[in-house]
């Protein structure tokens, strides 16, 4: 796929997810007004954050998708991962609010009013999280893009978050049960406390520069190894930034070896796993066979072609 075609559906995911959040901040602020409910009054707030994210992805999206210019020679990929992680803050400071009021209101013994109101807004708000999740799940299946990946996180706590709205609403109006809607309340928050945390981790993995998982490693070390002419593969590096991946490499290679011959070599290398491997930016360095790194360098790396026969 294509950057172009990348930046399509990552926008497109930003501006399906203002949209349905608009949506849901108008029918939730009516339908906690009518209510009363602490636990309408999370969903609410909730929505109205995922708005102001949604907004924060959309910036990201965009300016991860800028290409490379000569103050960002590598892109402008981690826009991405800094756009997820002001979506945890906020996520963070919304289920500190509702567990507050929660508290508050479990204290108060604080009744509910109008529930049917307020269940038919949360199963209109499902069934709209619903096609925008399948929405989402298609962009990150094709574009891997972590702010889309944070704000689907997000939205998934969302259909349980209305399903709680609901048994709040059922439990303190039909059943008696007063204490139901902070304690749902309360659980909400919590909720949203661990969806905040689930989301930072692949954003700060990706601000901090973290290695492949091994099996992506190992798989690209198997593809180098197609290739007779190289030996010795070592010091091999890995990263990603948004949509945009790098790897880096050194190799052995006879020392009588002209240098447009070691040149056509690693031409033919590149282009064999850039179409492995669509979207990295690969970079091969050339030691003369025998080179010995210095023994104090800490990031000269073991023969991964050796350790790749140890494995087999």
């Amino acid at each position: 796929m294509t950057t172009k075609s990348r930046s399509f559906l990552t926008r497109s995911a930003a501006f399906a997810s203002i949209s349905v959040a608009l949506v849901l901040v108008g029918l939730k602020a009516w339908a906690a007004w009518r209510t009363g409910s602490t636990a309408m009054f999370g969903s609410l707030a909730d929505s109205a954050l995922d708005l102001l994210a949604s907004l924060g992805t959309l910036v990201g999206v965009w300016v991860a998708a800028m290409p490379a210019d000569e103050e960002h020679r590598f892109g402008h990929g981690k826009a991405e991962a800094l756009a997820a992680m002001v979506q945890v803050i906020l996520i963070a400071i919304s289920a500190t609010g509702i567990g507050a009021r929660a508290v508050m209101q479990l204290a108060a013994g604080h009744t509910t009013s109008a529930a049917g109101d307020g269940i038919v807004v949360s199963l209109v708000a499902i069934a709209a999280t619903f096609a925008l999740l399948f929405w989402q799940r298609y962009v990150i299946a094709h574009t891997k893009s972590v702010a889309i990946h944070a704000d689907h996180v997000h939205y998934q706590s969302d259909l349980l978050l209305n399903l709680a709205v609901i048994a709040a609403l059922v439990l303190d109006q039909y059943a008696g049960f007063s204490a139901a809607d902070p304690l749902f309340g309360l659980a909400i928050a919590g909720w949203l406390l661990w969806g905040a945390w689930r989301a930072s981790s692949e954003a700060v993995a990706q601000l901090l520069d973290r290695e492949w998982p091994d099996e992506r490693r190992a798989a690209f070390v198997e593809a180098a190894a197609r290739h007779p002419e190289l030996s010795n593969l070592h010091d091999l590096r890995t990263r990603s930034s948004g949509t945009h991946e790098f790897v880096q490499f050194h190799v052995d290679l006879p020392g009588t070896m002209t240098v447009n011959e070691a040149h056509d070599i690693i031409d033919r290398v590149e282009e064999d796993l850039v179409a492995r491997f669509p979207g990295i930016e690969l970079l091969i360095h050339i030691d003369p066979k025998g080179h010995v790194d210095e023994p104090d360098n800490p990031l000269a790396e073991e023969n991964e072609f050796a350790k790749l026969k140890d494995e087999e």
